[in-house]
């Protein structure tokens, strides 16, 4: 995937975090004590994590003394080189090969059904023929929403009744996406975390399912955090983990909040690449994260 498709792409990651970056660049005023101590302030509300927070600040001090750095400037794009070299740490070029399936999950509420809309429009936009398959069967409206956003995108929708076995849907949506040689097929599956060995059973189920009637597909499971709730999103992160092979994280409404530090926390502590980010409510508010454009909006003034 080309990040630089999309025109003006930096200039709407920068804005989406804008308030994250504000709180943070406050504490670059002088290179003192003071400095590096509301700087470990900035960043842990900023839900960088404890852990992450002090490793950054340890090597930030280091790299400080030897320099004798005096310009804050310069202490900040020193802090931006660590942010990026943490997040680009082992993480693999995302690039798919058709066909492919994405399984998405995410609790309800973190904009998982609409994330399955915007994916749709973008590997539309890329040329490329998409197939929902619509397993989130037990939420009701669920599935009638997915297909409002499935209009939008301009891709056929497989669905069932409400209540009917998530893993039948997703037999469906293979067996139609074979059928009709289509490049993308995108599972939205229901997000249940209250009992997590049911969650577990039926992602295994569908996975069984995918990987034997779809054998050939290249295969991501991606999970949909809201950027809003920092460290309950990384906490969410690691329950879904133990329950199924997490690939990506796709990270919504990162636009307006003050805990855009969790993109780095996740990355740090779960080893997860972050592979989209949305950054506004409309179709086209999908974006690819770039890790090095990511690292610089958050220090840019």
């Amino acid at each position: 995937m080309d990040v630089d498709k999309k025109p003006g792409l930096f200039a709407r990651i920068k804005q989406g975090l804008t308030k994250t970056r504000d709180n943070i660049l406050s504490a670059f005023h002088s290179v003192d004590e003071e400095m590096f101590e509301n700087l470990e302030e900035a960043l842990i509300l900023a839900d960088m994590g404890v852990e992450t927070t002090l490793t950054l600040l340890g090597t930030l001090r280091e790299q400080v003394k030897a320099r004798r750095i005096s310009d804050p400037q310069e202490v900040r794009f020193l802090l931006a080189d660590e942010i990026a070299k943490i997040m680009e740490a082992d993480v693999q070029p995302f690039k798919v090969t058709f066909p492919a399936v994405f399984l998405i999950i995410g609790v309800n509420g973190v904009g998982k059904t609409t994330t399955v809309g915007k994916l749709s429009k973008w590997y539309k936009s890329e040329n490329k023929s998409v197939l929902v398959a619509a397993a989130d069967t037990f939420r009701a409206a669920a599935i009638d929403q997915l297909a409002v956003w499935c209009e939008r995108a301009g891709v056929t929708m497989i669905r069932q009744g409400e209540n009917s076995d998530p893993a039948a849907v997703i037999y469906d949506g293979v067996s139609a996406a074979k059928a009709r040689g289509i490049d993308l097929l995108i599972c939205d599956t229901a997000g249940r975390l209250h009992n997590k060995k049911n969650l577990m059973d039926e992602l295994r189920k569908i996975h069984r399912i995918v990987n034997t009637q779809h054998e050939a597909a290249h295969k991501e499971v991606l999970l949909v955090l809201d950027a809003t709730t920092g460290q309950n999103a990384i906490q969410q992160a690691k329950l879904f983990k133990e329950a199924a092979d997490i690939t990506g994280i796709i990270l919504t409404k990162l636009d307006g909040t003050t805990k855009g530090g969790m993109v780095v926390a996740i990355k740090k502590e779960l080893d997860i690449p972050v592979r989209f980010i949305t950054v506004g409510e409309g179709i086209d508010d999908l974006q690819p994260f770039d890790a090095g454009m990511f690292a610089q909006a958050l220090f840019e003034e």
